[in-house]
Formats: structure tokens, sequence, C-alpha cells
């Protein structure tokens, strides 16, 4: 492996890739040709080249301080003391990483001696490294890094596919629990779900996901009693490493947990730290009753349809109920915040979501989630330095969370800044593979810059999971807008005429659906009377200011701007709640 990581956003190519020579030519090798791009996923195979480089060279640009890629990268550099930050043309590092000395690089023209601080850093850098290595713990620690895992979803056994809720849970809690050990790298959830329901041999898993280790098994969850199996598998010989099996009273599903967790770190034999063993046995609640409601709740939210009014209701009946046994527990709160959040916001029901997301802060300041949605209700107050400053906080907190990478996506774009929208929206389309919304925001911002050719990648990503989501709930109107929008954008008009028909049939009343069906009947179909017709309820009934400014940002409606009525529904909306008349 390389011994610099070079991190960059896809905008400073040119000047990475001066930089990347120069450091070759000084003698050291430079991971950098994979020319990773914001909103990539993580694979890993970067992972672990990130994970065993000896420096982490960040180029820190207006491109880069904006891109969450990026800020990843730096974060795993600066956590493990192989950080070095090099500033273009003065630009100022994030947040988070400012008490850093900074290698300041105003230009790259091939003089001699201009790259002579950065190549000191790395060398210091680099030397400081191998005094590290020769101590004794130093080969274990080198070995560990090696050490890789994915985590396969545990197969519900229960008999009742109503259950699935609860093993994908605790298989979710597994995942969270090893990736908080240092010495491992651990497949993302997103990726190891994507062997569910699958018969495939585990040495094929390793080899896809180039891992040395899988983790399999299951649950059976029966009235009070629940029985797990796991085995823990060495994908280079196929033979099990660890194995046990816990047949347990449902109280013990927190030990269970932690007993599965710290026995695969013992199998691996790698080094515990005492803050990763705190971390693993915190689990947020004592009460297996509101766990249990949390997990079908968190469930409902991921494989639910966005914008769907149901899903919003039921996880919020599930999340009041779950804090009815524990007013303490801290992630439903959050989660209802979330729902509420988009009760009010795209379906103008009067929810307060501020409170539950403040609830959930002042128990655990450090949910992400919750300053997500903190975050959303100050924009909508018009506080918009303090909705930065939340989301901010959050990416740092929790860097690979869906919520947070798809509320900053938005937050950004409804800032007119549609082209810095773009990696936050891919990082979230790639978190979640039933995410149809994201990438459908993708299409909208590729029609904005005018990248035609990743407009086309977006809209068949957006068209695939649609399907999918359909084929799951044939009455999910707002998949069906989706779908629709990417179908026009393929060339498919008629079947997009047809998708959009019946979304307007299964649900008229759902104004975000509405908005997605004008943006592609403006856009794509060219259809301007009947965009108009059917967006007018959208600006007539939503409560939401941030979704006037995302509308007065979103360049698929700029077809619509100068239309006299079009003007007017804007105008009236913007009266309505207050709004001055926004520039666009």
């Amino acid at each position: 492996m390389a011994a610099v990581f070079l991190s960059y956003a896809r905008e400073d190519e040119a000047t990475a890739k001066q930089l990347a020579e120069g450091i070759r030519r000084a003698g050291h090798e430079v991971w950098w040709d994979r020319h990773i791009q914001g909103g990539s996923r993580f694979s890993a195979e970067i992972d672990r080249a990130l994970k065993s480089a000896q420096v982490v060279v960040v180029l820190w640009s207006p491109a880069s301080v904006e891109s969450a890629w990026v800020q990843d990268e730096a974060a795993e550099g600066r956590d493990s003391g192989r950080l070095i930050p090099v500033s273009l043309a003065g630009t100022r590092p994030p947040l988070g990483f400012r008490q850093f000395h900074t290698v300041e690089l105003a230009n790259l023209n091939g003089a001699a001696g201009e790259l002579d601080d950065l190549l000191d850093a790395i060398s210091t850098t680099i030397g400081h490294g191998a005094a590290e290595r020769v101590s004794p713990g130093t080969t274990e620690q080198k070995a560990a890094r090696a050490v890789s895992v994915c985590v396969l979803p545990f197969v519900n056994m229960s008999g009742d596919p109503e259950q699935e809720y609860f093993s994908d849970g605790i298989t979710e809690d597994i995942i969270t629990d090893l990736s908080k050990v240092s010495a491992l790298l651990v497949i993302a959830r997103n990726t190891a779900f994507t062997f569910k329901g699958r018969v495939m041999d585990v040495k094929e898993v390793a080899r896809a996901l180039e891992v040395s280790h899988v983790l399999e098994g299951s649950v059976r969850k029966a009235g009070a009693r629940v029985r797990i199996t796991a085995q823990l598998i060495d994908s280079s010989t196929g033979g099990h490493l660890w194995a046990d099996r816990y047949d347990r009273d449902l109280t013990d599903i927190f030990a269970i947990q932690d007993e599965i967790s710290k026995a695969i770190v013992a199998a691996l034999r790698v080094k515990l730290l005492p803050a990763e063993k705190k971390a693993i046995e915190q689990r947020g609640t004592t009460s297996v009753e509101a766990y249990n409601l949390y997990l079908m709740a968190r469930q409902n939210w991921i494989t639910g349809s966005f914008g769907d009014i149901r899903r919003d209701e039921t996880i919020v009946r599930i999340c009041k109920q779950a804090v009815a046994f524990d007013p303490n527990y801290a992630e439903a709160w959050a989660l209802m915040a979330l729902a509420q959040s988009q009760l009010r916001l795209w379906h103008a029901r009067d929810e307060d979501a501020l409170t539950a997301a403040e609830r959930a802060l002042a128990i655990n300041p450090n949910l992400a989630e919750a300053r997500c949605v903190k975050a959303h209700m100050l924009e909508e107050e018009g506080r918009h330095d303090e909705a930065r400053k939340e989301i901010e906080i959050a990416l740092r907190l929790d860097p690979d969370s869906w919520e947070v990478n798809r509320e900053a996506a938005r937050l950004i774009f409804r800032e007119g800044r549609v082209r810095d929208a773009i990696p936050f929206f891919e990082k979230a389309a790639s978190l979640m593979d039933a995410d149809w919304h994201n990438s459908s925001m993708l299409m909208c911002c590729f029609h904005g810059t005018g990248d035609d050719d990743q407009l086309r990648r977006a809209a068949q990503m957006t068209l695939e999971r649609t399907e999918k989501a359909i084929a799951k709930d044939p009455a999910s109107a707002p998949a069906l807008a989706a779908g629709a929008n990417a179908l026009a954008a393929l060339g498919e008009d008629q079947r997009a005429k047809d998708w959009i028909d019946r979304a307007l049939l299964l649900d008229p009343d759902n104004i975000l659906m509405r908005y997605n069906l004008a943006c592609s009947l403006a856009q794509e179909l060219r259809d301007n009377d009947r965009a108009l017709e059917v967006i007018e309820p959208y600006f007539g009934r939503t409560v939401s200011a941030t979704q006037i400014r995302h509308a007065d940002s979103d360049p698929d409606l700029d077809g619509l701007r100068e239309d006299p009525r079009f003007k007017k529904m804007v105008s009236a909306a913007k009266k309505r709640l207050g709004l001055a008349a926004l520039s666009h």
C-alpha cells in the first residue's frame, strides 16, 4: 500500500496530479489515482488504503472544505495522528481541522523547493510512525489494521416476516459496535445488506468485498425468548474461527450483543481500547420494550417510502410508545423528531419536531440526527447561520450518517449552491440502497449543472430503486412520482405520463408528490400547463418556508419562472408565510 494517501476534491484533480508527481519524485509512494470524487461510496479497497497509509495529505480548497468525502478522509488522518493538511491559495480548513499546522501552497509551477515544507512534514510524520512501529505492540497493531469484517444480515428464523425488523436491528447494532473498534475495518451496513436474501458462498462474499472475515448468524424471537446463533468465518480457509449460540430471555438481548462483539474482537486478536469497550456497552436504553419498539420504528424509517405520510405517522406513534417505556431514550426521541419534521415540512401537519429534537439532545448532545432536525427548524425560522452551525456539528459527529448527509445536501441546495450539494446527495444515496429520493435530487442537480452523462446515471439509479419500491408497495405514489421523473429523463415519455396519472389518482393530496410531478412535467415533458395545474396545491397548502426557498433554488422549475401564473402562485405563498421576495 502507499505511504501517502492523497485526499482531494474532484475540482482539484489537476493540482492533485501535480502534487502526487512531486511527492513521488521525492521517493514516496502515493495512493491517489483512484480519483476519489465527492460522494463516491467508500469501498473496502479505499478504506484499506486510507487505514494503512503512513501519511494522509489533504488538499483544502473551496471545493474540498464542502466535501463530506474529503472531511471523512481528513478525520481518519486526524484521529490516527497521520494528517498533513495543505491549504491551496490560502483556503481556511473547516471546523475540526483548524488546530493543525497547515502547509500553505499558493500554486504549483515546477519551481525547485516549492514542496520542501510538505516533503519535510511527510518525512517527519513517517519517521514518527517508524519509531512507533519498533515498539513491542506495533507489529500486532500493524497486523490488526489488515483485519476486515463483513457482518451479513442475520437471518430471521422466527417464522414471521413481521419480525424482520428485529433481526435487521440486531445486525445493524453489531455492525455499529464493531465499527467502534479502531483496529477493525468493518464493511458499511448498506454494502452488507446488498447480500440480504441471497444464497452465496461465504468465500464469494469475502472475495467480492476483499475482507478477511465474514460474520453470519440467525435470530429467532418467540414471546419472551430469543435465540441468536453467530459464526465468524476465516475467508482464506472457509473455516470457523468462532461460533456460539445464545438461548436466553429477551431481557438479556443487550448482554448478548455485547458478548458477540467482544467475542469477535477476541477471536480476531485485536486490541479493544477502554473507551471502545465502554462505547460498545452503551445502548441508549435499558428497557427491552423500548428497544424493541425503536427497532420497529427504525425499520419503518429505513424501508418505508420517502414522502409517504403513512410511514411518518407510524414512526411517531411507535416512538411515543418507546419513550413511554423509557423517557430518557434519546435515540427514540431523535427518530420521532425526524418523522415529525417530515409531517410538518412535507405534509403541512401541525407537528412540533423541535421539542423532541431538543429532548434528545438534552439527553445525548452527540446525536447527529437530532441536530439535523434542529438545523431544519432553525432554517425554517430564517436563522440560517445557526442552522449551518448545527449541520457542521452533525457532520463532525457522524459523517457517515444518511440523515446527516441528506440534510446537509438539502440545506446547501436551498442556498442555491446546487453544485456544492452534489457530494452530499451522492453520499446519502450511497448509504441507503432503497433511497430513491436523494438519487432523484441528484437528477435535479445534474440538470442544473448541465451534466447529461451524470444525469442519466442518476436517472437509471432512481428508476431501479423506485421500481423496487413500487413492487413492494404498488400504492406508493411518491415513488411513482420519482420514477416518472426518471423515466422522462431516460426518454420514456409515455410510460412517465402513465406513472404521473397513476400517482395523482392514488394520492392527490400529497403536496410533496405534486411538486415532484410538476418538476418532471416542466423539465422533461415540456408540459407547462399541466405542470402549473399540478403544482398549484403545493404553493396553496405548504406551511414550510424552507420548501418555498427550495422551489426558488430548484433548476427543474426554471422553465416556469417567467409564467405569470407561476409568479402569482409563488407571490401568494410568500405573502401568506410572511416571506420577503427571494431573488433567483
